[in-house]
């Protein structure tokens, strides 16, 4: 499973999450692009009291930017502590399960 950006297809501007309107030249038309690869942490914290569905004592949460400028929000699973500019990987998992519905969402994984 992939978690797509949109690309305009008027000027080309990569965005997510989508967008009725482009916020560089107006546009409407979009392309569905897959958001993965490496991506840089640029900020992250650790939350610890976590909402039902999520059994774990604590997650650590971070901002991404992909190598096309993308920025995005998701879970990291890192070995130690997460530090801001370390490289990762997207990858997309089920981060909670609510009602027996399982939530996919951004997993960043160090390289």
């Amino acid at each position: 499973m992939n978690i797509n950006g949109y690309r305009c297809a008027a000027c080309g501007k990569l965005t997510y999450p989508h967008r009725l309107i482009c916020d560089v030249c107006g546009g409407r038309t979009f392309k569905e692009e897959a958001l993965t690869g490496e991506a840089r942490l640029l900020t992250h914290t650790r939350v610890y009291h976590l909402p039902a569905g999520i059994d774990r004592p604590w997650l650590d949460f971070g901002i991404v930017e992909f190598e096309n400028g993308v920025r995005v929000s998701g879970q990291l699973e890192v070995r130690d502590r997460a530090e801001t500019g370390m490289r990762l990987t997207a990858t997309v998992g089920t981060v909670r399960v609510i009602e027996g519905e399982e939530i996919q969402g951004f997993i960043f994984r160090e390289i």
